[in-house]
C-alpha cells in the first residue's frame, strides 16, 4: 500500500485485574472494605484510540504514523514495549512529556456485572495543537483523530484545538476521518456544548465515524436518556431502528455538512452514508476517491457471525481501522464496508483489541463464500 495515515488522539493503558469464579449479581457480593479477594492474573494492554486504530491498521497492512502523548513513567514505557512487540517504533513518534503521567484505565470486569472504569486521562489532557510537528505528517495522504471528548485540552473552548487541527491538516490536501468516545454527563467534558463543536467541525470532517450511542449523547442527551431507561441496563443497539433512531441522527449530521458518514451500532452491525458528488468531491484530494462510486450511498451493513465471543474491546476502533485501511487501499466502498464489520467480528473473538485479527484476503474469501451475519 502507497498511500501513508496518521492517527491521532487519546492513548492509555488498560490493566484489568482477571476475577475468577461465579457470576456475580451486585457489587456487593465481591467488593466489600476489609475484604481480601483472590484473583486469577491480570491483563494489561493499550487502549485508546492511538493503540487500538492506530496498530490494527499497521497489523492489517497501512503505512502508518501514530501521534499520542504518554508520560515518562513505568507506564509509558510498558506502552512503548507493547508497540515494539506489534514491531512499531513507538519512541520515534509519541509525545513524551516531562511533567505529565501516562493515561491508564484500571477495568474492573466482574463475572456477571458490566465492566467498572477507573479513568485517569494523564497526559492527554495536556495534548494539544502545538504538540503536532505538521511538517513530519504533511506529506501523508489520511489523518484520523479519536477521542477529543476525553482530551481536556482538545474539547476545551468550544473545541478550538480540535478544529485547528483538522483545518490545518486539509491545507495538506489530506482525507480526514474523526472518531468519539462516551461522555461522561457529570463531567467536565458533559458541561460541553457538543453539538456546537461537531457543528464547527465536520465541515473539515470527511469520514466521521462514532457509535450510536456517543452520537446520540452529544447531540441529542434527552433522547439518549430515554435510550438508557428502555434498555434498562441491556444493550441499547438492540433496540434501535434504523428509521425512528438511527436516520434522524444521520440527517442531522449530513445537515452539518458531513460528507460520509459510518455509524457504529454494536451487534447489529454498521449505517453508512454519503453526501452527493460535490460534496464527496471536497474529501482530500490524496485519498483519490473515485467519486461515482463513493457518492449518495445509504444503507446498513449487519455484522458478521464471529466464531465465538470473549471481548468487545477495541471493537469499534479496530472495524473503523479495517475501513480507513480499506479505503486507502482503493477498494470499493461496499467492501470497505464489509471489511469494518467483518473485522469487528474477528476482534470479539479475542480479549485484547489486536489478538483477533485477519487479514483482508482472508476476510474476503470467506465473505464470498458466504460468511454468515448475525
Amino acid at each position: 500500500m502507497s498511500k501513508k495515515a496518521v492517527v491521532a488522539g487519546h492513548i492509555c493503558l488498560d490493566v484489568t485485574p482477571v476475577f475468577p469464579g461465579k457470576k456475580m449479581k451486585v457489587l456487593d457480593d465481591i467488593l466489600m472494605p476489609g475484604k481480601l479477594i483472590s484473583m486469577d492474573g491480570i491483563d494489561i494492554h493499550t487502549g485508546g484510540c492511538v493503540a487500538n486504530t492506530g496498530l490494527a491498521m499497521k497489523k492489517l497492512g497501512a503505512d502508518v504514523k501514530l501521534l499520542g502523548k504518554i508520560g515518562h513513567d513505568e507506564f509509558g514505557r510498558l506502552i512503548l514495549d507493547i508497540m515494539e512487540e506489534n514491531k512499531y517504533d513507538g519512541k520515534r513518534d509519541m509525545i513524551q512529556a516531562e511533567d505529565n503521567h501516562t493515561s491508564y484505565s484500571i477495568v474492573l470486569a466482574i463475572p456477571g456485572i458490566d465492566r467498572i472504569f477507573l479513568h485517569d486521562p494523564g497526559a492527554n489532557n495536556t495534548f494539544c495543537y502545538d504538540d503536532i510537528d505538521f511538517e513530519s505528517i504533511k506529506d501523508m495522504n489520511h489523518f484520523h483523530f479519536g477521542y477529543p471528548s476525553i482530551m481536556k485540552k482538545i474539547y476545551e473552548n468550544d473545541g478550538a484545538d480540535l478544529i485547528r487541527i483538522f483545518k490545518k491538516v486539509k491545507e495538506y490536501g489530506m482525507s480526514t476521518s474523526l472518531d468519539l468516545a462516551a461522555v461522561d454527563p457529570n463531567s467536565e467534558a458533559g458541561m460541553v456544548d457538543w453539538k456546537k463543536v461537531l457543528t464547527k467541525v465536520i465541515p473539515y470532517v470527511d469520514f466521521f465515524v462514532p457509535s450510536i450511542e456517543e452520537l446520540c449523547c452529544m447531540l441529542q442527551p434527552e433522547t439518549y436518556q430515554e435510550w438508557m431507561k428502555k434498555a434498562d441496563g441491556g444493550d441499547i443497539t438492540d433496540l434501535l431502528s434504523m428509521e425512528n433512531d438511527i436516520e434522524p441522527l444521520a440527517d442531522e449530521l449530513m445537515g452539518m455538512g458531513a460528507k460520509f458518514i459510518l455509524i457504529k451500532c454494536g451487534r447489529p452491525g454498521i449505517y453508512y452514508r454519503s453526501a452527493s458528488a460535490d460534496k464527496i468531491a471536497m474529501v482530500g484530494k490524496k485519498a483519490e476517491l473515485d467519486l461515482e462510486k463513493w457518492a449518495n450511498l445509504h444503507g446498513f451493513e449487519k455484522s458478521y457471525q464471529p466464531d465465538e465471543i470473549r471481548s468487545g474491546t477495541g471493537a469499534g476502533d479496530t472495524s473503523i481501522a479495517a475501513f480507513l485501511t480499506a479505503m486507502l487501499s482503493g477498494r470499493e466502498p461496499g467492501r470497505c464496508i464489509q471489511l469494518a464489520a467483518a473485522t469487528g467480528a474477528c476482534c470479539v473473538s479475542a480479549y485484547d483489541a489486536l489478538s483477533g485479527l485477519k487479514p483482508f484476503e482472508e476476510l474476503e474469501s470467506r465473505i464470498e463464500k458466504g460468511w454468515k451475519k448475525i
